[in-house]
């Protein structure tokens, strides 16, 4: 992704992977080869491969550097990590920090780590293995997880092969290292970065909102996994823990951002990332730049 200005702050995206996925309909359980046909020919062939139908998906943070401020907003699949229910991340190796010191930032310069959900794709590099333990990569941050998504997480992760190893390995060292602050989904951080609730994906998933200078980002995290959903956002992905409320949140947000000068960031578009919402023939879709 260019580098985004939103009045005085900049917006760079630290990339760990751009991979392709899987088809709309494994992806998507209500999706259709209808709904693949009918948005071809804008999706292919950034966002979906024509010979395969294979989605294309990112991996990335988000790195804001606002009001004195350097933020992180996810952290990828992260490096070492146990996930064998994702053979394609476990003990896998992340350049991500790599990509973040290219960026001119070292992880020591990092004031704040905003996790938009607790999934696994997005708090790996909370972590780093450091003889044998897990220990913080930012160790000059504040970690901020939503008080809903922690709470939730915390009690079913010891039961889920998916999100125990990842909860253990990448939050829990966190808390553990008095590092994190637990907060509301409408928490304002300071004026012109504030949260509001997106639930359904993940019950505490959050957008940040970043306002300066009359312009307005949106972090949107999981809200949307692929820009198939902003004209169809009705179709809810396999990892969403609450499919219907998730499809109602979208379907909102969507509409509510629709023609509007906000700056759309989710976390696993593919190409520019960063859009906005736009009317059209099909519906709204979605356009990249800015």
């Amino acid at each position: 992704m260019k580098p985004k200005t939103i009045g005085e702050g900049t917006i760079h995206s630290i990339l760990e992977m751009q991979v392709p996925a899987r088809t709309a309909p494994e992806m998507f359980p209500g999706a259709t080869q209808a709904h693949v046909d009918k948005h071809r020919h804008w999706l292919e062939p950034v966002c979906m491969q024509p010979e395969t139908g294979l989605l294309i998906i990112t991996h990335q943070s988000y790195l804001i550097c606002f009001a004195g401020l350097t933020i992180l907003v996810d952290t990828c699949v992260g490096s070492d990590k146990t996930m064998p229910a994702r053979p394609d991340f476990h003990k896998m190796k992340s350049p991500m920090l790599d990509n973040l010191r290219a960026a001119g930032v070292a992880p020591e310069e990092v004031d704040m780590v905003m996790c938009t959900h607790l999934h696994m794709d997005h708090v790996g590099w909370n972590t780093r293995l450091e003889n044998g333990q897990w220990v913080p990569t930012f160790p000059n941050a504040r970690y901020l997880f939503n008080k809903t998504d922690f709470e939730y997480w915390e009690k079913e992760y010891t039961s889920l092969d998916w999100m125990g190893a990842s909860f253990a390995e990448s939050v829990l060292p966190v808390m553990e290292a008095g590092k994190a602050d637990l907060v509301a989904g409408d928490h304002e951080i300071r004026d012109g970065l504030r949260l509001e609730p997106m639930p359904g994906h993940s019950p505490g998933l959050v957008c940040l909102y970043m306002e300066s200078g009359g312009a307005t980002a949106a972090f949107c995290g999981d809200a949307m996994h692929h820009p198939i959903q902003v004209p169809e956002p009705q179709l809810s992905s396999i990892f969403c823990d609450d499919p219907v409320q998730a499809a109602a949140t979208r379907t909102a947000f969507v509409a509510r951002h629709a023609d509007t000068d906000t700056l759309i960031l989710p976390a696993h578009f593919a190409d520019d990332s960063a859009g906005h919402i736009v009317s059209s023939p099909d519906g709204c879709i979605f356009k990249f730049g800015d």
